[in-house]
């Protein structure tokens, strides 16, 4: 008997259908490739693309139709002359200011919090993250419609002439500024102070020095921190659009951003001109990490050992202790009190900046923005939107985390999380910039992207600014998932997708619910995206209370700001309520504390 043995070429060879393991195993390949396809295509699409043709257009018009020249430096020229550079340097000047203020005041709200007794600390922390939450725009708003011409103050006979010449100037823009970038400030400190010992103050004590020179021993050794608060918040000054758009403009105090949303907004579109702008903008922050890098080189600040002792509380005097409860109530009176007084107080005034009101309180303004189409529209739309970009955000954001977790994924890891750093340090308006230029190209309607004009274009301006922060927000989360739980629930005869569920999303689902109302939260009153990509007649909440305080209804818009805000902490008291409620106990138990 002839006994036939097969070939070992013939025993594995797979056939152009997928039959064979081979042949499965590579179709399964493709199908597994196609979600990552899809993702980095998105990437492209909306951090991509539209940022690089946008500052491209800066130095070769031609190329984008934009003009005759393929290289040219005509738009830094415009740029750099004018009211473009006293814009320039007005942004730099209070970019610098606000900076210095915030770093300083951040530093004694966490050296108060960490390292005293003062009573309230929980108090004073929890204010830096509402503050961290509230946009600019609306803490200028608050202001004005306190110290405007026959506003809240001139009603109740407060004189405010002089105070208001001040603060409308360079002066209310730097308090603005300093007063948003103060929570930045404090969560850059606050980590390094957590971390240093007392050891370094004894030792100066020791050598004869008083509580001055063991002041000074510690700044030192804060030295990396205090130059990442000022960067932080240097950046965050001059890529600010709500101050700019607001205060700085009903004062003519120009700003960088402002005369690059005017080089897009007039007729005709300087696209060049706002590139430069951009360019800028871009090029201010990084000569803060510049000057941050070159103060702290060649020197070590490793505090952290095996003899570290964690500091103790100090007991401040009675004097001591009520002018740190003086200071602190102050700061947050001026960023959270006088512009919640001052928008409350406008939407409960009848004909508020008008000498024909009868000045009586009354809630006729609520009641118009409820029942007054023009009014309620934006709000409705705003939160249409907010709740779509939370949603989608949030799984990106986790897609994206997992990727940057990922070990076996190195390069595609680090090309997505040079992207991402990137897009954070991006001002919010040069992304609406980007969208405009990049959208509205005879190419892109070619292609079929008939994207100009519509609100999936608005929608993918809030994902692209709300991605890079979310997905950093969940990549602490999502590192510390190990594949083998999933891995164990396909052992266990769950599929792929069911494995997933039943493992590793109770693992992250309080973050997830965190990303999705911080997103919410945000995306909500958003203000430089809006501005620029609403689609006409459906404007946002935001650009709704920015169109109806110019058009000096001050009475609708502040009812309008107040809903929006009172909205906002309504739909997240809900939704953290619903996670409590409907959510297994054990899903609750991770990541929360007892």
């Amino acid at each position: 008997m002839t006994t036939v043995v097969p070939s070992a070429h013939s025993a594995a060879v797979p056939t152009s259908d997928g039959g064979g393991p081979d042949g499965a195993r590579l179709s399964l390949s493709r199908f597994r490739s196609w979600p990552w396809l899809l993702f980095w295509l998105l990437i492209v699409a909306i951090l991509v693309l539209p940022i690089v043709l946008f500052l491209l257009v800066a130095f070769s018009p031609r190329l984008l139709g934009q003009g005759p020249a393929w290289f040219t430096l005509q738009g830094f020229r415009d740029a750099l002359t004018g009211t473009l550079l006293r814009g320039t340097l007005n942004s730099l000047v209070v970019g610098i200011a606000a900076a210095g203020v915030a770093t300083a005041a951040g530093a004694g709200v966490a050296w108060s919090v960490l390292r005293t007794d003062v009573v309230g600390r929980r108090l004073w922390a929890g204010s830096m993250f509402a503050l961290l939450l509230g946009p600019s725009y609306l803490i200028a708003l608050g202001w004005e419609r306190l110290l405007e011409p026959a506003g809240v103050l001139e009603l109740l006979g407060v004189p405010v002439t002089g105070f208001r010449h001040v603060f409308y100037g360079p002066v209310g823009v730097v308090v603005v500024l300093a007063v948003k970038g103060v929570p930045f400030a404090y969560l850059a400190l606050s980590g390094a102070l957590r971390g240093l010992g007392e050891e370094f103050e004894a030792a100066a004590r020791v050598h004869g020095g008083g509580p001055t020179a063991a002041a000074r021993v510690v700044l030192a050794l804060l030295a990396p921190a205090c130059w990442s608060a000022f960067a932080i918040v240097f950046a965050e000054s001059v890529s600010d659009f709500g101050v700019a758009a607001t205060l700085a403009n009903d004062a003519h105090f120009p700003v960088a951003t402002f005369t690059l949303y005017n080089a897009i907004d007039n007729f005709p579109v300087q696209f060049p001109v706002a590139a430069a702008v951009g360019w800028v903008l871009m090029a201010m922050a990084g000569l803060a990490l510049l000057a941050q890098t070159r103060a702290l080189r060649g020197r070590s600040y490793r505090v952290l050992g095996g003899r570290s002792r964690p500091a103790r509380r100090k007991h401040l005097a009675r004097t001591s202790h009520l002018l740190a409860v003086t200071g602190l109530a102050g700061l947050v009176a001026i960023g959270l009190g006088v512009p919640m007084f001052g928008a409350i107080s406008a939407s409960l005034t009848d004909g508020l900046g008008s000498l024909l009101g009868s000045h009586r309180l009354t809630l006729a303004n609520y009641s118009r923005v409820l029942h007054s189409p023009a009014l309620r529209a934006p709000l409705q739309f705003s939160a249409e939107l907010a709740a779509l970009t939370a949603t989608v955000t949030a799984i990106l954001g986790l897609v994206a985390a997992r990727l940057l977790s990922t070990r076996g994924s190195r390069i595609t890891g680090r090309v997505l999380d040079l992207l991402l750093l990137t897009a954070v340090a991006l001002p919010g308006i040069v992304f609406a910039a980007g969208y405009i230029f990049t959208y509205n190209l005879p190419l892109t309607n070619r292609l079929g992207l008939h994207l100009y004009g519509t609100s999936a274009l608005l929608l993918l301006g809030y994902l692209a600014t709300a991605l890079p922060s979310t997905s950093r927000v969940l990549l602490g989360s999502v590192s510390q998932v190990q594949e083998s739980l999933r891995e164990a629930g396909r052992v266990h005869g769950s599929g792929m997708f069911a494995s997933w569920l039943r493992t590793v999303l109770p693992l992250l689902a309080r973050p997830l619910v965190a990303a999705w109302v911080l997103t919410f939260a945000g995306t909500l009153l958003e203000l430089p995206v809006s501005q620029l990509l609403y689609p006409p007649g459906k404007p946002p909440v935001s650009v709704g209370i920015t169109k109806a305080l110019a058009n000096y209804d001050y009475g609708g818009g502040t009812a309008m700001e107040v809903l929006a805000i009172g909205f906002a902490l309504l739909v997240v008291a809900v939704v953290w309520t619903l996670f409590q409620l409907l959510t297994p106990a054990g899903w609750r138990r991770v990541g929360g504390t007892r």
